[in-house]
């Protein structure tokens, strides 16, 4: 057995690749479009991701249904996606020039959560251990959810 990807389904695939490609770092690795089922699937990958060959993994799939009117809640039953950073106080930087609300700061230089357009919470964890707290994100209160 082998895990593969995670599904997520997004309203605007222009603003979720925006938001996971160029501002949280992924890759675009293969993109399906279904004209007859009215959908596109968007596979990405983070730069640490292993290659296996043809397909790449672990993965995340963006599901985007074309026609749908359905409104898919902030579906907090999901959970989050969690990624391993060099340096979580530069990642949360980057993040926040960029216009994402850093929901939960990393105060502890250890973890941090943001929120996607389509509001999937994603978990930033320092790589090999926290690192000093630091300002401004030692005294920066949480903002909304994750």
């Amino acid at each position: 057995m082998r895990y593969l990807h995670t599904m997520l389904r997004v309203r605007d695939l222009d603003a979720a690749l925006d938001f996971y490609c160029n501002k949280l770092g992924l890759t675009e690795v293969r993109r399906r479009v279904d004209d007859k089922g009215k959908y596109t699937l968007v596979f990405l990958a983070a730069p640490g991701d292993g290659d296996t060959g043809a397909k790449r993994s672990p993965q995340v799939e963006l599901t985007y249904n074309w026609d749908s009117k359905e409104d898919y809640g902030e579906a907090r039953y999901f959970g989050h996606l969690a990624y391993e950073v060099d340096d979580i106080y530069a990642a949360c930087e980057k993040l926040m020039k960029a216009g994402v609300t850093i929901n939960r700061p990393p105060r502890d230089g250890m973890m941090a959560f943001v929120r996607s357009p389509d509001k999937q919470s994603i978990e930033l964890l320092q790589k090999g251990g926290p690192k000093p707290p630091q300002e401004p994100w030692a005294s920066m209160a949480n903002t909304g959810h994750w």
